[in-house]
């Protein structure tokens, strides 16, 4: 099983530019380029958070229009830049975005594996949170997933990694506690993932992993000074792809969108290495 996850797409309107500088939907045009082209190919794509910018119809109709380009099978969650309404409105045709009720949640068999999609979500907030209603859910999805290997995914990371203005606005504490004592009771979580600081990070988490992934345009620029400034950086766009058997669980490796020299040989026709 081979799940792609891509997160933070941040789409505007069709010829508007993210901060008046980045070019977000060609950036997902090659990504989805990108990941049509791999061998072996995902069996499906987990997108977390973020998919547009402002949350409008607009925006989510030339969403829309770009993942009719993607050819496997993908699953959408919300970010804080989202909105459910204009979301569900566009993609009317998927019927999990309105299984959680007022919230955008749902859960999904992906192959072997058991997906738990959480809505983190604050309207009009960038930080996000989860209500008892939503942990309610999450207890009762845990609890259903038992003996099956599962992730959880949700936009906002429930754990602190050192860029502040990142932080300020992660999952708020009281939820993220709460979330990981669940997590703990339930060994079979493979991987907690989330997006929202546009980089790759790992942390032991719940009695797991808990992952966040890069974006495919712009990046949260790398500075762990406590007083960084709130600013990005146009490294390679990346995505991550999250590779499970039953003998050894889940590998996440994660690819960059663009292409670099190479393959090179390590050996000779010989079978000699290179020296």
């Amino acid at each position: 099983m081979l799940l792609a996850q891509i997160s933070d797409l941040h789409i505007k309107p069709p010829g508007a530019l993210a901060y008046r500088r980045v070019d977000t939907a060609a950036s997902l045009a090659r990504t989805i380029a990108r990941l049509n082209a791999l061998t072996p190919r995902p069996d499906a794509v987990l997108m977390t958070g973020d998919l547009v910018d402002q949350g409008s119809v607009e925006e989510y109709r030339h969403l829309k229009t770009l993942l009719d380009t993607l050819e496997i099978p993908y699953w959408l969650l919300i970010g804080n830049h989202d909105a459910r309404e204009p979301l569900r409105e566009v993609f009317a045709d998927r019927p999990e975005l309105r299984e959680g009720g007022a919230f955008i949640q749902y859960a999904v068999d992906l192959g072997p594996l058991r997906v738990i999609a959480l809505d983190s979500m604050q309207p009009g907030q960038s930080a996000g949170t989860l209500c008892a209603e939503r942990l309610a859910w999450l207890a009762q999805q845990l609890d259903a997933a038992r003996g099956k290997p599962a992730i959880v995914a949700l936009h906002h990371p429930p754990f602190d990694c050192g860029i502040g203005h990142m932080d300020a606005i992660r999952l708020d504490d009281s939820a993220a506690q709460a979330f990981e004592t669940l997590v703990a009771r339930h060994p079979n979580v493979e991987r907690v993932l989330c997006g929202h600081v546009h980089r790759p990070m790992f942390v032991r988490f719940g009695g797991t992993i808990a992952a966040a992934v890069p974006a495919p345009a712009h990046q949260v620029t790398l500075d762990l000074a406590p007083d960084a400034p709130s600013t990005f950086t146009l490294e390679p766009p990346a995505f991550a792809l999250h590779r499970y058997d039953a003998q050894g669980g889940i590998v996440t490796h994660h690819g960059y969108v663009d292409t670099f020299d190479g393959p090179y040989p390590f050996h000779e026709p010989s079978g000699e290495l290179i020296a």
